[in-house]
């Protein structure tokens, strides 16, 4: 789960993170009264979507007056922003935060991620603020220092300071360098996020270090716990079908491709998708119905998947464990007849009651293409699109 950059700047605030004044406007209408409550003369007009790259795609402007900021709230608020991270498409901007001006001397990186090759917590601080971090990494990997952290330590002074003196964060300034990371490394543990990302971290021209920016990722199988974080979710922000199949427990991505697939376990949804690219065509969606899957749960995978207009067909390949075949021949078979299908219908299965499963499906009355091996389901959906 993601949140805007102004609910990262709450959360960090309330860590003892030092961030910019600034004022949420769900509207462009109430960009000048913000300005005016905050102050000063210069503000930052900034579009609230969940992607990076917002400056460069025209979401970020400075105002130097309140004319200027009335104009650049009516230019932003309703724009469809595309950055590098949205994709060709864009994000419509729908909310707006009206920050304070900042004195920026010198801009960093940094950010607590969870790495698992480690199993720790890694910390990466980077001179090279205020870019794509990714960028910073192919062109200069050198310019990034990274820590890695016990979580049943902690992030310590020393680790800290490695990154604090690695970055050229002068000597002044190094000890509030260093309580702003140990901040976030705390912040990044108690909400627990995947990824606490403040990009740039400023230093400003009178010493200070500041979070200028926020950007958080949260583990989605901890949010039970969170329901303060939960409480931030921005629907607007989220594909509308991944959120109907959060809703039925289902693991929906869209893609971009015209075959629809519906399988039981990550692992094999992923190798289904890339069996389907093998034999030249592109996978509509990833759809993991999981080990509990139900004919109501079959049935609303099948109607998300066919809402999706590039769908030409589907490939149902399941593999019987704790999952039975025949529960999954059930469900498609009624889900195939309540959402009428009208596309090309291929179902792989084995494993647990297999034979009663195909029986299910061959007497089933339905134009459903059987095949035994991943790689003749995946040759006869091809062949059946095309």
């Amino acid at each position: 789960m993601k949140i805007h950059e102004y609910q990262g700047k709450e959360i960090l605030r309330k860590f003892g993170v030092n961030v910019p004044r600034g004022v949420f406007c769900p509207t462009a209408a109430e960009a000048v009264a913000a300005a005016q409550s905050l102050g000063g003369s210069v503000w930052v007009v900034k579009a609230q979507i969940h992607a990076g790259g917002r400056g460069k795609g025209g979401g970020v402007k400075v105002a130097k007056s309140l004319d200027e900021v009335k104009q650049y709230a009516e230019q932003i608020y309703g724009m469809q922003l595309v950055t590098h991270q949205t994709g060709p498409e864009g994000q419509k901007v729908r909310r707006l935060l009206i920050e304070e001006g900042a004195d920026i001397k010198k801009e960093y990186y940094v950010a607590a991620l969870t790495d698992r090759a480690t199993q720790k917590v890694a910390m990466m601080a980077s001179s090279e603020g205020g870019m794509d971090i990714e960028e910073v990494a192919h062109k200069t990997p050198e310019k990034i220092i990274k820590v890695f952290v016990d979580p049943l330590v902690g992030l310590t002074d020393a680790q800290a300071k490695e990154l604090a003196v690695g970055i050229g964060v002068p000597e002044a300034s190094q000890a509030q360098a260093i309580d702003t990371f140990k901040k976030l490394y705390t912040c990044y543990m108690e909400t627990d996020a995947s990824l606490a990302e403040i990009n740039p971290l400023i230093l400003e021209g009178n010493g200070n270090i500041k979070a200028l920016d926020a950007k958080f990722n949260f583990d989605s199988n901890a949010l039970y716990r969170q329901p303060e974080i939960v409480a931030m979710r921005d629907l607007d922000e989220e594909d509308p079908d991944e959120i109907e199949a959060s809703k039925f427990d289902l693991a929906y991505i869209s893609l971009d491709g015209n075959i629809g697939c519906l399988v039981n376990g990550a692992g094999l949804a992923m190798a289904t998708m890339d069996t389907i690219k093998l034999f030249g065509a592109e996978p509509a969606n990833f759809l993991d119905v999981g080990g509990g899957a139900t004919t109501e749960k079959v049935t609303e995978a099948f109607k998300i998947m066919l809402k999706n207009p590039k769908v030409k067909g589907i490939l149902v390949n399941i593999f019987g464990g704790i999952m039975r075949c025949d529960t999954i021949a059930t469900g498609v078979v009624a889900a195939a007849k309540e959402v009428k299908l009208s596309v090309p219908l291929v179902v792989r299965m084995k494993g647990t009651n297999e034979e009663l499963g195909k029986k299910i499906l061959a007497e089933s009355g339905l134009p459903i293409i059987a095949a035994d091996t991943m790689a003749e389901a995946a040759t006869k959906i091809v062949a059946a699109v095309k």
